[in-house]
């Protein structure tokens, strides 16, 4: 059992790679990396984002409560508060982004698919839900976006220059670190945790990838 559990995200990957391709490989990302996309798409998701973001914020201080009371492990705390602490710019991010490509983000009203994912967010607060699902689900966000976004900046890339800087903005090495931080952590976790946390913890883990595909499918109603 134990050699079962030691790479299990890395297992995971494996059994829900079609899961794991859809959400980062949508059709919204290869808009932007073969640079077709349609800038109502584009726009469409940066509205959504920005107030998928101000929901996640609350999210991960709460991961990082759950990571204060039950981790055995101080240096987790420093790896979330730093994801934590770039999210104040990621914020301000949005509203110059949204403010050069003309979108009123005071007049937008979040999405179905938009709600169903910060209902999800806002039900792992719980404090029944304990830290080893809630970290593992902070990796899984973090790292679709990084691996969506790298694939957009790669070599080879044909991203139009006006949209490289958000692809880089999660495709960067630095953030590329900080999610690998993640899963080690997920990974120490997940190799400690009962057959239920792992239950749990993989279907949440997979909510988090279908949540992802309709929030890309949401961006690209106007494509």
């Amino acid at each position: 059992m134990e050699e079962k559990k030691m790479e299990v995200i890395e297992a995971w990957l494996r059994k829900h790679r079609l899961q794991y391709t859809g959400a980062t490989r949508h059709p919204f990302i290869l808009s932007l990396r073969d640079g077709t996309i349609h800038m109502s798409s584009f726009k469409t998701w940066l509205a959504q984002d920005y107030l998928f973001v101000r929901a996640f914020v609350p999210f991960v201080a709460s991961v990082l409560i759950k990571a204060w009371k039950e981790s055995d492990d101080s240096s987790d705390m420093e790896v979330i508060l730093r994801g934590m602490a770039s999210l104040d710019d990621e914020i301000a991010w949005f509203k110059r982004e949204a403010s050069k490509w003309d979108v009123p983000l005071s007049d937008v009203a979040p999405q179905e698919a938009n709600i169903n994912y910060c209902k999800l967010l806002e039900s792992l607060m719980r404090e029944d839900v304990g830290y080893t699902v809630a970290i593992t689900v902070l990796w899984g966000i973090e790292a679709v976006y990084q691996e969506s976004f790298a694939y957009c900046v790669e070599e080879g890339s044909k991203t139009p220059p006006e949209l490289k800087e958000t692809c880089e903005r999660w495709g960067n090495e630095g953030f590329g670190q900080y999610c690998q931080s993640l899963q080690k952590i997920a990974t120490r976790r997940l190799q400690k945790a009962s057959e239920d946390e792992l239950k749990k913890a993989e279907v949440t883990f997979l909510s988090v990838l279908e949540l992802e595909v309709e929030f890309w499918n949401m961006s690209r109603v106007n494509a």
